[in-house]
């Protein structure tokens, strides 16, 4: 086995830890719609700005958003849209499945 595998895996088990916070979910369902300020997020999102802030820098960081400043406004978009389908898709299985992944205890109760 490459050195570059593991790496692989370690990447891609990183990307669904990134998608599989809700709040991330949200943030990426609402930009999918439109570019969007944090007080739009925030204000759609119900959420303090701090949290909104991290997410935001965590989207950025991998690679799955943008921000552009507009005079003091930062203005957020998707920047690779490939994303959507991944959600789409984990949304589609979720459906599917969701009796049992709501009952799941490996992963514990309180993930919903």
């Amino acid at each position: 086995m490459t050195a570059a595998v593991p790496q692989l895996d370690l990447a891609s088990a990183r990307l669904f830890r990134v998608l599989g916070d809700p709040t991330r979910l949200r943030i990426l369902e609402l930009l999918f719609d439109g570019p969007r300020t944090v007080q739009e997020l925030i204000d759609q999102l119900g959420c303090s700005r701090s949290r909104v802030s991290n997410h935001l820098a965590c989207l950025r960081w991998c690679g799955f958003a943008d921000a552009e400043r507009s005079g003091r406004t930062l203005v957020y978009s998707i920047r690779d849209r490939r994303v959507a389908g991944i959600i789409s898709a984990a949304r589609e299985m979720a459906t599917d499945h969701c009796q049992h992944l709501a009952s799941c205890t490996r992963i514990g109760p309180d993930w919903v």
